[in-house]
């Protein structure tokens, strides 16, 4: 396109287009209405009226992880630039894809404490991956093609642009620049070919080996996947993974050990603390897959695979850092060990062990009388779907943690949950963000009463585009987890986490033109889900679960992996013991 002036709010927008970018997630002000007279005026960008600007950036989210494009937020300045830093921050901690464009006052008016006006570069700049204030109608084109080139390459994350009024409406002359070479910013893909080979070594002369999987796989996209499960076929290791990267690796292989870490299964943690060597792709050693630091894996090697080299040696100390891209470093592997036609030197006795915590059969439930059984009715969800290969979106909670360890995935980005921040309210507009991506998909937000209640406004988003989500509420009128964690810790003492005043779901749900669908015993929930998957608008399930039943396994907080609880007498021996101590 040859270069013409334009205002800057069209310049915005063309570079938008040039980018690629079909949908904007956000909510206007008057820091932004010159760039939303402009997206009114053309028809190459959708835009979704969110209720809220968090659920513009969980919707962009959601839209980034389940496509593999960046997600595009537009909001205004003050309590909008604001209301989407939990959004930012969700997205930094889990590595997502996404551009917030904010608006801001005038830049004369800037330090002036004008209406609306708030620091948003100051505010981001510890929980954005870059960010940037444009005072130049002439660099805002380059600067939005450089916040699309830092989101989406190496570790992804979120970039704030943040744009004067005053700017929006200036003109400049615009050309859509060549590819981005940022002066500084190189992230490395290939891994050094001496590390790579150190790796593929120490893999094959392992004799009680895992593979230790994170988010970085399904980030680094579909080579990734496949290269994982042809190194997996080759070494013949057991796989676990992060809760982020659920999906990379099929769960129904053989080789599968489930989830790790603080909620993950007895067999997987049991298998990390005994492995000899550890091959850790795409994944940060966070304390809720460690435990207790001394005591994770103590006998291992430990190889490292990661884009960001700051990930090295945080929390772990290996033996073995590989910076690159985790396909890359994965594709290498497979052509290093097919070369030399290595055979895996695994111990004869390391899958009879891993046999033998698997015969603990960690998950197991039993499911008997009317009450329902939160498990139970994950495991029914998933016999419904399984067929259809949903995309499912979690809150935080009881909830997300039955649903990961309950509900299989085969591959990737369909599972989209809140890793590192941990944010209640996030799966709603999340399954939002994945239903304008895949309109014809079935996606199902597992939610708990709780957390479905902190972004439930955005039902009425949903209903205006009439997107055919489906959320799934085990509503057991407590914040679950906060209540199991009083049980254990706090002598029972169930302060402020019982939800005295919950709204009649049903009802709401029909108020937003949703259909309203509620499950109050086991057998009813066969029908219930099937009344769900037949309405092609937004439904709506209150599945009413036994209130005090707990997520286990557990690790508790500062324990190691060999100290697991599996049954729910451990929790109350826990209890007696602390009782028995004070007294």
């Amino acid at each position: 396109m040859p270069a013409r002036e334009m205002t800057g709010a069209e310049i915005l927008v063309e570079a938008l287009v040039d980018l690629g970018v079909e949908v904007i997630f956000g909510y206007p002000g008057g820091a932004v209405l010159p760039i939303y007279d402009v997206l009114h005026r053309q028809r190459r960008i959708r835009h979704i009226l969110v209720r809220h600007e968090q659920g513009a950036v969980h919707a962009a989210e959601g839209y980034a992880r389940a496509s593999g494009r960046p997600g595009v937020v537009l909001v205004t300045s003050g309590p909008g630039a604001t209301n989407a830093v939990t959004g930012i921050t969700d997205a930094l901690m889990d590595s997502v894809p996404i551009v917030v464009i904010t608006g801001q006052v005038p830049t004369h008016l800037i330090g002036t404490d004008a209406f609306q006006e708030c620091d948003t570069v100051g505010i981001t700049r510890h929980c954005s991956k870059h960010n940037y204030l444009v005072k130049d109608v002439g660099r805002l084109g380059p600067v939005v093609h450089e916040a699309f080139h830092i989101a989406t390459t190496g570790r992804p994350g979120p970039v704030v642009i943040d744009i004067p009024k005053d700017v929006q409406v200036a003109r400049a002359r615009y050309e859509r620049p060549g590819p981005v070479v940022h002066r500084t910013y190189r992230p490395r893909i290939k891994g050094d070919p001496a590390l790579v080979e150190t790796a593929v070594e120490l893999l094959a002369s392992a004799e009680r080996p895992i593979l230790y999987t994170g988010g970085g796989i399904i980030n680094s996209g579909p080579l990734a996947v496949r290269k994982l499960r042809e190194l997996a076929q080759l070494c013949g290791a057991p796989v676990t993974s992060t809760l982020m990267g659920l999906g990379a690796f099929p769960a129904s292989s053989p080789q599968w050990l489930g989830m790790l870490g603080m909620h993950g299964t007895y067999e997987a943690n049991m298998a990390m603390n005994r492995c000899d060597v550890m091959l850790a792709l795409g994944a940060r050693f966070d304390d809720r897959v460690t435990g207790r630091i001394d005591a994770f894996s103590p006998g291992s090697r430990k190889i490292h695979v990661d884009i960001d080299p700051s990930s090295f040696h945080k929390t772990v100390r290996v033996d073995l850092a590989i910076e690159g891209d985790v396909g890359h470093v994965l594709d290498d592997m497979v052509r290093i060990w097919r070369a030399r036609a290595l055979k895996p030197a695994i111990a004869a006795d390391w899958w009879t062990e891993i046999a033998a915590w698997r015969a603990r059969d960690c998950l197991a439930y039993v499911q008997e009388g009317p009450a329902i059984e939160p498990q139970h009715a994950i495991r029914r969800l998933w016999a419904a779907v399984r067929h259809r290969d949903p995309i499912i979106t979690t809150e935080v909670g009881q909830h997300q943690m039955w649903a990961a360890q309950h509900f299989p995935f085969e591959e990737p980005n369909r599972w989209l949950t809140s890793g590192g921040l941990g944010t209640m309210g996030y799966g709603l507009p999340a399954a939002i963000g994945a239903q304008v991506a895949f309109p014809d998909r079935l996606v199902i937000d597992i939610a708990g009463e709780a957390s479905i209640l902190m972004n439930i406004q955005e039902m009425g988003t949903a209903a205006q585009y009439r997107l055919p989500v489906k959320v799934f509420v085990l509503n057991n009128e407590y914040m679950g987890m906060v209540r199991q964690w009083q049980d254990l810790t706090y002598e029972g003492r169930h302060a402020e986490s019982y939800s005295a005043s919950l709204p009649d779901f049903v009802k709401l749900a029909e108020a937003w033109g949703w259909r309203g669908i509620r499950i109050a015993t086991a057998d009813e929930l066969d029908e219930g889900i099937a009344r769900m998957l037949s309405h092609d608008g937004p439904a709506f399930v209150d599945c009413r679960v036994k209130k005090y039943a707990n997520c286990l396994p557990m690790i508790p907080s500062g324990a190691a992996h060999t100290e697991m609880i599996l049954k729910e007498s451990e929790i109350r021996g826990e209890l007696d013991a602390e009782a028995e101590a004070l007294v």
